[in-house]
């Protein structure tokens, strides 16, 4: 099950990580967030051990979407060594979000 991460732990949760982290910035009231939230469930089942997957309710914690610039929820952001690698915005497949892990996170 993806955890949930807060502007509190970021640091120590997604920047510190020694695997990739996929954070899914999201809230409760964006019916594309909730759409694509089974996706990131079964995303966080098969990739467990390889990449860590994270949700960050941008209601409640300002600071690190802030920080990333995120405009657009839902937004997936892949953090390798603590480092911005890729990211997606919207409503995605799963196809693609896979193909983003094999090819940046593995």
């Amino acid at each position: 099950m993806a955890n949930q991460v807060t502007d509190a732990n970021f640091e120590s949760e997604v920047l510190q990580c020694d695997l990739p982290v996929l954070v899914d910035f999201w809230a409760p009231w964006c019916g594309p967030c909730r759409a694509i939230a089974p996706v990131i469930e079964e995303l966080a089942k098969e990739y467990t051990g390889r990449v860590k997957i994270m949700k960050m309710n941008v209601d409640e914690n300002p600071t690190s979407p802030n920080k990333y610039g995120i405009r657009a929820i839902p937004t997936l952001i892949l953090f390798k060594n603590g480092e911005v690698v890729e990211q997606l915005t919207g409503a995605v497949s799963k196809a693609s979000i896979k193909d983003l892990l094999s090819e940046k996170a593995l």
